[in-house]
């Protein structure tokens, strides 16, 4: 357990760590490209780390240095694994590698940690089946552990499902390129988190392969494209930064956050952009963006492209005047743990008075009460909560590690903030 020492006007600069969804791209990317790959500043945490044991199962050599790791491609022949992989609770991991698995000769088993396997998976398994693939959950409630026979995928029209992950799609648009007939996946309703599929396309499109994207309702991978080997640098995590813009928002104190692409396409670089609804002031320079504090007020915002930061400004909401309503965040409730529940479950402990639904939150500043947070292994929960102590005497969070899953050294960086 870690206690939270408050501070006020903040001032500090910090780096922004390597995105996570950006490396887990890379990673799949690289491992089908033709020879090698050289990612320069990847994130190692337990998630990458988990999508890296796991190719090397599948015949794909991957070798760490200090800030890089080199990964050699086999050009979409895999080997079939020798034993079942075990994913822990890395969702990035267990949901590309569902599809990219079909590629691997033979019967390939993927597994998870107890809270992976209450999370769905069917919607992705349905696309593999409506190719003729035979892919299971082997408990038949639609999440792993799954079961994937693969070896040369046709590809084809698929329909998917776009409400409940962005992931599903990302999935079949990485292996795509690698299928015998050109693929076209068909989306059903609206698409949620569309500024994860941003990502996917723009990697793709960095390694050399074309994909049709129809008003986010269609998308077509012609067979046939492979992905070129090349040096390959990862971008700056915008939901890790959020965390250290919050703080300058939380204590009136003034951030500055480096390594971030002014031009990136992840949706958690528009946070800032709520901190100025809320009152705070920004700035954009280059690779650095700065955010000063100011009193804060509650706003009305959709959370659906930036669903990784809810969690973040959830807590900058407790140090607002009124109350904050989040909407669009539906798919929170399948991620690390149901984060609607935990998120008003840890806010009322600390004062607020909170209204939960299907996919919205309200949040209504009360008298701050110090509390032990409970995580729920979930490293968003201990990473966002943190930033509640800084405002808030007596806030300790448990089980402080799980943060190892996306940025392992969060809490020696947030403590420099004040130390």
């Amino acid at each position: 357990m870690i206690e939270i020492q408050p501070v006020s006007a903040l001032r500090a600069t910090v780096a922004a760590p390597p995105s996570k969804s950006y490396t887990n791209r890379a990673y799949i990317v690289a491992a089908l490209a033709d020879g090698e790959v050289r990612l320069e500043n990847p994130l190692f945490s337990d998630d990458t780390r988990y999508m890296r044991e796991a190719l090397i199962q599948f015949g794909i050599p991957v070798e760490e240095e200090k800030k890089a790791a080199v990964v050699r491609g086999r050009g979409g022949n895999l080997k079939l694994p020798d034993r079942e992989i075990f994913i822990g609770n890395a969702g990035t991991t267990m949901r590309f590698l569902t599809t990219f698995t079909t590629l691997a000769p033979g019967v390939t088993r993927l597994t998870g940690d107890e809270r992976m396997q209450e999370r769905p998976i069917e919607d992705l398994l349905m696309c593999l089946r409506q190719m003729g693939l035979k892919a299971e959950s082997l408990q038949g409630n639609g999440c792993p552990p799954i079961e994937i026979h693969g070896g040369n995928p046709p590809g084809g029209p698929v329909s998917l499902a776009g409400d409940k992950s962005s992931q599903y799609l990302t999935s079949l648009l990485l292996s795509a390129p690698y299928f015998q007939n050109d693929t076209v996946i068909n989306i059903e309703g609206d698409l949620t988190s569309k500024s994860y599929v941003d990502i996917t396309l723009d990697i793709m499109q960095t390694f050399g392969v074309a994909v049709k994207n129809e008003f986010y309702q269609k998308f077509t991978v012609p067979a046939g494209q492979r992905y070129q080997a090349r040096t390959y640098e990862v971008e700056g995590d915008a939901s890790s930064a959020s965390y250290f813009f919050a703080a300058a928002a939380v204590t009136g104190g003034e951030v500055s956050v480096t390594n971030l692409n002014p031009d990136s396409v992840q949706g958690d670089i528009h946070f800032p952009d709520a901190l100025e609804q809320m009152g705070c002031e920004v700035k954009r320079s280059g690779e650095k963006i700065t955010v000063f504090g100011n009193p804060l007020r509650g706003i009305t915002i959709n959370m659906n492209n930036m669903p990784d930061v809810a969690q973040t400004l959830a807590v900058v909401a407790l140090f607002a005047e009124g109350k904050t309503t989040m909407t669009g965040i539906g798919n929170l409730r399948i991620k690390e743990t149901d984060r609607i529940a935990a998120l008003a479950n840890e806010l009322t402990r600390l004062g607020a008075s909170v209204e939960a639904g299907e996919d919205y939150l309200i949040i209504e500043p009360g008298t701050h009460r110090p509390a032990e947070i409970e995580t729920y292994d979930d490293h968003r929960m201990a990473m966002s909560f943190a930033v509640a102590g800084l405002g808030i005497p007596g806030v300790k969070i448990k089980n402080p590690r799980c943060v190892d899953k996306s940025f392992p050294d969060f809490f020696q960086r947030f403590q420099e903030l004040y130390g």
